[in-house]
């Protein structure tokens, strides 16, 4: 039996050390993600589509690159994967039965949205931690900002900043506004239920915010950081 376990637990390293690898070079066209989507849309009677498109990060408006860091992670280039002071309060939070508050980092939530389903489970939790620390160590931060825009879920079907560009604003990734940077990144709590293209009340008062936090944020980003 203990064999057989180590094995498994060998077999397990050796394909996600592959997988982190491959993926260092190699872009990400699917995940485990939109495997689920496609699944509960089927069993929903919903036609299943896919609205992607790989871009590389210099072909994202940097306007979008610091909205997304400003929105999910001001620290993103100061740690090495985990935010323990966010972790800290979103388990106090959510222990004290609180409103339910997240405390990933930008790291953790792109091994979350490349190597899981999403489920909100504390296996998931594991496999998402012990991805997070493969992508500091071997991807690094620039090439984790390019794999999380390109395949973070940013509506009912559409994945990737480039394809959400062109659905709501009609124009590539690299020529998005400040404004409508903004405005994407004010979504991605909640993609599927924050209208990008009629904001209410709440997505305009956290646009507003997030190019607050965008102008906070040092005039250039350390996107060559390997650490």
């Amino acid at each position: 039996m203990k064999r057989i376990v180590l094995k498994i637990v060998l077999w397990f390293f050796v394909a996600s050390l592959g997988s982190l690898l491959l993926f260092k070079f190699v872009p990400v066209y699917y995940t485990p993600l939109m495997l689920r989507r496609a699944v509960e849309a089927f069993a929903d009677g919903r036609p299943v589509h896919f609205e992607r498109q790989w871009v590389s990060l210099d072909q994202v408006s940097p306007q979008m690159v610091r909205a997304v860091v400003a929105a999910e992670d001001d620290t993103f280039f100061e740690h090495h994967g985990f935010v323990w002071q966010q972790i800290q309060k979103a388990y106090q939070s959510n222990r004290n039965g609180k409103k339910r508050r997240g405390g990933s980092s930008l790291s953790q939530q792109t091994a979350k949205n490349v190597f899981t389903f999403g489920t909100r489970t504390y296996v998931r939790k594991v496999f998402e931690a012990y991805f997070t620390v493969g992508q500091e160590l071997i991807w690094g931060k620039r090439r984790m900002l390019e794999i999380y825009l390109n395949i973070v879920e940013w509506g009912d079907g559409i994945y990737g900043v480039e394809a959400a560009a062109q659905h709501y604003f009609g124009k590539s990734a690299a020529k998005l506004s400040e404004q409508q940077a903004a405005l994407l990144a004010a979504a991605l709590p909640g993609p599927r239920i924050y209208n990008v293209v009629h904001p209410g009340p709440y997505m305009l008062k956290r646009q507003k915010h997030i190019i607050r936090m965008m102008h906070n944020l040092p005039p250039k980003l350390p996107l060559d950081s390997s650490f």
